[in-house]
C-alpha cells in the first residue's frame, strides 16, 4: 500500500467518528480540556482546565492551537468545570466541580471584555451557596440566559436544576427542579443555550440532549430529544455554532480524545 493511500485512509478515518465530525486535534498541552465557548466579537473557542490545572483561559483556533493563553490572577482553580458568556462579550468560568460531594461554597468568574484581554487579567466574584435541605452535589454544566445562570448537577439518576443571579456578590442558589432523563448513564458534563434562547443542549459522553420548546424555568416540561452520537469519549464541552450546528469537545486519553468536533442538531 502506497503512503499517499495509506495517509488518505488514516484521515477519512480519523474524521470519521460516527455522526460527530473531527475539525481539529487539540493542542496537546491541554490534557483536560473541560469546557467549550464561543464569545461575541472573538473568532476563537474557548476552554478552562479542570481541577488540578492552572487558573488559565485559552483561546483556540479552529485547528485546536492555542493562540491566547490568558492567566485569571485572582482566583484559584479549585474546579473548573464549565463555560457560559453574554452578548457583551463577557465569559463567565463555572468553579463549581464537587467530586467528593463535601463542598459548601461554589463561585462563578466574570472576565469582562475577552477579546481586549492580553496576558493576565482580574476576575469579578459571583458565590452562591446550596439552598437548605439540598445536599452538595457535584456541578459541572451550566448557561446563562435572561441574566441568570442555570446549573445542571451530574448524576445517573436525579438530579439537580439550580438558578442563580447574574449578579456580582453572594447568593442563596434557587432550586428550579429535580429531574430524571431516561434511560442509563446520563451524566450531564456541558450545557449551552442558543444565541435566539429556543434551544438548550446537555452534554453527555456518548449523547446530548435537546430541548425545545420550553418555557422559562421549564425546560423539561418541553420538547426532549436525546440524540446519540454512536461514540463514547470524555466529552465535557459544547457550545453552538448555529442555531442548528454545535462544537463539542472532549479530553485526551492516551491516544483517544482531544478533539474538536461539529454535530449537526436537524
Amino acid at each position: 500500500m502506497n503512503k499517499f493511500l495509506l495517509s488518505f485512509i488514516l484521515l477519512t478515518y480519523s474524521c470519521s467518528t460516527g455522526n460527530l465530525k473531527v475539525i481539529a486535534d487539540i493542542n496537546s498541552d491541554l490534557e483536560e480540556a473541560s469546557a467549550l465557548e464561543i464569545v461575541k466579537r472573538s473568532n476563537l473557542l474557548w476552554t478552562i482546565e479542570d481541577a488540578g490545572n492552572k487558573n488559565n483561559l485559552y483561546g483556540l483556533d479552529l485547528n485546536g492551537k492555542i493562540v491566547k493563553d490568558i492567566d485569571i490572577s485572582n482566583v484559584k482553580n479549585e474546579d473548573w468545570e464549565d463555560l457560559t458568556s453574554d452578548a457583551l462579550g463577557n465569559i463567565y468560568i463555572g468553579d463549581f466541580g464537587n467530586n467528593n460531594k463535601k463542598r459548601e461554597n461554589f463561585s462563578i468568574y466574570k472576565v469582562s471584555n475577552l477579546t481586549q484581554v492580553k496576558d493576565d487579567t482580574t476576575a469579578e466574584i459571583i458565590n452562591f451557596k446550596l439552598p437548605k435541605d439540598v445536599k452538595s452535589e457535584d456541578f459541572e454544566a451550566f448557561f446563562l440566559l435572561d441574566n441568570a445562570f442555570y446549573i445542571f448537577s451530574k448524576e445517573n439518576k436525579t438530579s439537580l436544576l439550580l438558578k442563580v443571579p447574574n449578579t456580582i456578590g453572594n447568593h442563596v442558589a434557587e432550586l428550579v427542579t429535580d429531574f430524571n432523563l431516561d434511560g442509563k448513564h446520563n451524566k450531564i458534563t456541558s450545557a449551552a443555550v442558543s444565541a435566539n434562547g429556543e434551544i438548550v443542549v446537555l452534554l453527555n459522553h456518548d449523547k446530548l440532549w435537546k430541548l425545545t420548546n420550553f418555557k422559562p424555568d421549564a425546560f423539561f416540561k418541553g420538547k426532549v430529544e436525546e440524540l446519540k452520537f454512536n461514540h463514547s469519549s470524555q466529552k465535557e464541552g459544547i457550545c453552538f455554532k448555529n442555531d442548528s450546528v454545535v462544537y463539542i469537545s472532549d479530553e485526551r486519553h492516551k491516544t483517544e480524545g482531544g478533539n474538536i468536533y461539529e454535530f449537526k442538531l436537524n
